[in-house]
Parts: C-alpha cells; structure tokens; sequence
C-alpha cells in the first residue's frame, strides 16, 4: 500500500498476510516503485538463490518441506488453510528463520522457466528467454507435492492469480 497505492490481493484483511493477485510484472514495477522510494535496490531471486534459502542454505536439514518434513508444521496449503492465505509468519521458519517459502502463496523468480542443466553446477543461470517465469513455493490451494521446496511452476510474464505473490532480494 505505502509503495504503490493499492493492494491485488484478494483477502486484504490487514498488513499482515502475503500480496497475491500480482503477476511477474507487477513485481517489475514494484521493484522499481521500492526501489526509487528507499533508494535501495531490490529484485526477485533467481530460482537458484529461492530454492538456496528455502532449503535453508548452508545449515539445511534436508526436509522435504521449507523448515520441516511435517507440511502442517510449516506451511498453509490445501489441508489446513480454508480455502484463504493467512497472516504471515504464523508457522515455524526454516534454518535460515525464513518463513512461509512453503505454502501460503507462490513466490515469482527472476529466471525463465526451462529445463536443468545435466552438468552440476554452482547458482546456476536460467535461460535467456523461454515461454514463462518460475513459480516456487506452492500456495494455500495446492497439495503436498506443490509445496515441496524442489517443485517448480512457471506463468507467463503477465499472469496473475489469486495464488501469486513475492519475496525480494536487497542488492548490497
């Protein structure tokens, strides 16, 4: 609200639950607007840097789930939500003390959306173009597997829904 004027989300109930109804550029513009506002700048992560920190980086546990096995412990998703998003920060973080990267909204990356590379590699890069975004994280409407932190989506550069929102990276 204090950024661009207005709230998409579908249940603006408060300041306290996750943005959705914004599409990949919708968060450009919003990077822009938090951008020219705090004289910081922001962007979205790259699907590497999202699937680093909901996997909890270096002190990851290995859980199928962002900070846990058990879904209901740390995520909002189809069993538990009652068809709605829900106030942020309400279960438990991963290792890393993030939260709600499993479940509660579908978080945009900054790659487009392909196939993995069969060569490991270190942060590896997206494609240069492709088709649509990535989508990680799942949403209060999707089962398990969707909020498994190695699941991937994707949506065109244009498309919303009531399930997508975002988390932002600072640039030191």
């Amino acid at each position: 609200m204090a950024v661009m004027g207005n709230n998409p989300a579908q249940y603006d109930t408060g300041n306290d639950r996750p943005v959705t109804h914004v599409s990949w550029n919708d968060c450009q513009e919003f990077v822009e607007a938090l951008s020219a506002m705090t004289g910081h700048k922001f962007r979205l992560p790259t699907e590497a840097e999202w699937e680093y920190a909901a996997r909890g980086g270096n002190k990851s546990g290995r859980y199928k789930y962002s900070g846990g096995s058990d879904l209901e412990d740390v995520a909002w998703y189809d069993g538990n939500s009652e068809g709605q998003t829900h106030t942020v920060k309400t279960k438990h973080p991963n290792e890393l003390g993030l939260y709600d990267m499993s479940g509660n909204v579908w978080e945009w990356c900054n790659d487009w959306y392909g196939e993995y590379c069969s060569v490991p590699q270190t942060n590896p890069k997206g494609p240069e173009s492709g088709f649509g975004h990535v989508l990680r994280g799942g949403d209060w409407r999707d089962g398990p597997t969707s909020c498994r932190v190695s699941h991937r989506d994707y949506g065109t550069p244009g498309y919303s829904n009531k399930g997508g929102g975002l988390r932002l990276v600072m640039i030191p």
